[in-house]
């Protein structure tokens, strides 16, 4: 049977709630035998999943007796790995072949370290709550449906299950980030269009600090599918040292580029009357009234020229960066052939 995105989201929304159940129920329920009814309600899964995981190879078959079908807690241990699994975000391919390589000998605890262990916190900053009201009043003191609808998209706030009056915070810095903004006089809308674009960039950063730490140190380790115990244990220990240093060197090129540009832009304001000689002159360029209404929604009517000067200066370096990417690329490959 295909595996669809359907699917494994239903099947992770039945692992929420799993182990929970599955530690009322073992409580109620005489331990070693089970019917697939009684397996179903101590894992919390159902009558179906479990049957469906039968058929896809991830659990194993019942023992059979007489007429019936009985189960043990290796199936019931079983159940609530595959459950811990999938609310981790693995999909049913992939932690089959984890399954197969334990049942096979070469152990699992090392493996379920590492995904413990890369699911965990990487930073320090715990999560909060904010009333509405709070929030009101932080961002100008009144209510606001269509930002705080972004806000939750943006994964900025997250809903409270029964309180439509309370929010969850994430990042209580990023909020406060956005507070400060506000009160500087940016609009919520411009707000949210740069935190779009500067969560696209970070990605980008920390896909790039993955390939590259893979590449360099974790390939010796992760070469197995999946690692063997003792090479699990150890990328263990090696995340937890290079937890901190993606964010410890972007924090420090940040620092620096924020010296060069804030250097940059205080002096073209000081020295406005005398510009420095850019060897361009001025043009006006035509633009798409739509594509000007929907600028002046995003920033206000007299950010709007400064935006499109930004934006279109933004793609030029961006279109000169993938240039000088491109050319490097290529340099490197005819260097290797030769």
């Amino acid at each position: 049977m295909p595996e669809n995105a359907d699917t494994a989201a239903g099947l992770a929304g039945t692992a929420r709630t799993a182990r929970t159940a599955g530690s009322r129920a073992s409580a109620q329920q005489a331990p070693g035998r089970y019917r697939i009814e009684d397996l179903a309600h101590a894992s919390g899964a159902t009558v179906r999943t479990i049957r469906g995981y039968q058929d896809r190879g991830l659990l194993p078959a019942p023992e059979r007796r007489g007429r019936a079908n009985v189960y043990g807690d290796p199936h019931l241990t079983r159940l609530r790995q595959i459950a811990d699994l999938l609310e981790r975000g693995y999909t049913l391919a992939s932690i089959k072949e984890l399954l197969e390589a334990w049942d096979a000998g070469r152990g699992l605890g090392g493996v379920l370290g590492l995904v413990a262990e890369v699911h965990g916190p990487w930073t320090d900053e715990r999560a909060a709550r904010i009333s509405r009201a709070e929030l009101d009043e932080r961002f100008g003191g009144s209510p606001d449906e269509a930002a705080l609808a972004e806000a939750v998209e943006l994964g900025v706030l997250e809903r409270v299950p029964g309180r439509d009056d309370e929010f969850l915070v994430p990042s209580p810095q990023e909020l406060a980030v956005a507070a400060e903004l506000y009160a500087a006089g940016v609009p919520l809308a411009a707000i949210s269009a740069h935190l779009r674009e500067l969560r696209g960039q970070v990605e980008h950063i920390a896909e790039r600090f993955m390939e590259f730490t893979t590449e360099h140190v974790f390939a010796r380790y992760l070469g197995h599918r999946p690692p063997t115990e003792a090479d699990a244990a150890e990328a263990v220990t090696l995340v937890r040292r290079l937890r901190p240093l993606a964010r410890q060197t972007v924090d420090a090129e940040l620092a620096r580029a924020m010296r060069l540009f804030a250097t940059r832009h205080l002096q073209r304001h000081l020295l406005a009357e005398d510009p420095e000689p850019t060897g361009q002159e001025t043009r006006s360029v035509a633009l798409p009234a739509g594509t000007i209404d929907a600028v002046r929604a995003l920033v206000g009517e007299e950010n709007a020229p400064a935006f499109i000067a930004a934006a279109a200066e933004r793609e030029v370096r961006a279109r000169e960066l993938d240039v000088l990417t491109t050319t490097h690329r290529q340099s490197g490959q005819i260097d290797q052939i030769g």
